[in-house]
């Protein structure tokens, strides 16, 4: 997998993620498993730099790459 993220779309990413994931743990909510879903899968690019997502249409946001 090569990167297609730029470190300010990775920090957001990563930032997004925590905090979706703080809000899941700390909340009995209805759609408790979409904010896991969501804040899982947005950790996960953001640690990576990959977003499967950008590789079907062709965008990387990655200077360096």
């Amino acid at each position: 997998m090569e990167k297609n993220e730029g470190t300010p779309d990775r920090v957001l990413r990563i930032v997004i993620g925590i905090a979706l994931l703080g809000v899941w743990a700390g909340m009995n909510v209805p759609y408790e498993t979409v904010l896991l879903i969501v804040g899982l899968v947005a950790l996960v690019t953001g640690l990576t730099g990959f977003c499967a997502i950008y590789k079907l249409l062709g965008i990387s946001t990655c200077k360096e790459c």
